[in-house]
């Protein structure tokens, strides 16, 4: 079965049925990806500010990430930094996750059957997740715009991937550190570490996927062996 493949924004992708992956590479599901190789239980991915504080308070050793313009609001407990989210040993903790472009993805794509958060760093197991499902259409979301080419490159990089493709890896790291959202991270800002430029643009750093459930009202993100039903 050949697969169609489709292409949203934050602006279009309450549109998007199906199998939906929501794309954010710089930096909210790469930093998730890592967050989760910290040990976090669970992330629940939230649109607003006090959504995310008010969810922790409701929720036992819960820690909130995120950012506005890049940087974490008052009351946060981590930016958007793997870098940074690497520094912590976050085992057995459910995080809150509010950002300006891939949680807003999540909780857009309303109309989604089967969604997962993607990045580089879980590109490989992403792909190998859904196509155990034998898609005939997957829409991709994604998150930074269509001139953000970070997201625009994972998105071509998947589609290769589904399609039994290649595509050279320096090519596509190149093309993230030479993205519009990149530009953040040149001054080496402590939330913006230049690190962060590589970690993000490792391809399959991990061997997990990240399926997101609408559980009682909620987004829930977990990670997800291959082993493990979607």
């Amino acid at each position: 079965m050949s697969t169609n493949f489709k292409r949203f924004t934050l602006e279009t992708c309450h549109e998007a049925t199906g199998i939906v992956l929501i794309i954010d590479v710089l930096r909210a599901f790469s930093t998730a990806a890592y967050a989760f190789s910290r040990g976090a239980k669970e992330i629940r991915l939230v649109s607003g500010i006090q959504e995310a504080l008010d969810l922790k308070a409701q929720i036992p050793n819960a820690k909130v990430m995120g950012e506005v313009g890049g940087l974490p609001p008052e009351g946060f407990d981590f930016g958007n930094s793997p870098t940074r989210i690497l520094e912590h040993d976050l085992t057995g903790i459910t995080l809150i996750q509010r950002t300006g472009a891939g949680t807003q993805g999540a909780v857009r794509a309303v109309r989604a059957d089967v969604m997962l958060a993607t990045s580089l760093v879980v590109a490989g197991a992403t792909v190998r997740c859904v196509s155990k499902l034998d898609p005939a259409e997957v829409s991709f979301v994604i998150t930074g715009g269509m001139n953000n080419d970070e997201d625009v490159v994972c998105a071509e990089y998947l589609e290769k991937q589904f399609t039994g493709q290649e595509m050279d890896a320096n090519e596509i790291a190149r093309r993230v550190i030479a993205s519009r959202d990149a530009l953040q991270h040149m001054p080496d800002h402590p939330q913006f570490p230049k690190l962060d430029l590589t970690l993000c643009s490792r391809i399959d750093a991990f061997d997990f996927a990240m399926p997101i459930r609408r559980e009682n009202g909620h987004l829930i993100m977990r990670m997800k062996k291959e082993a493990d039903d979607v």
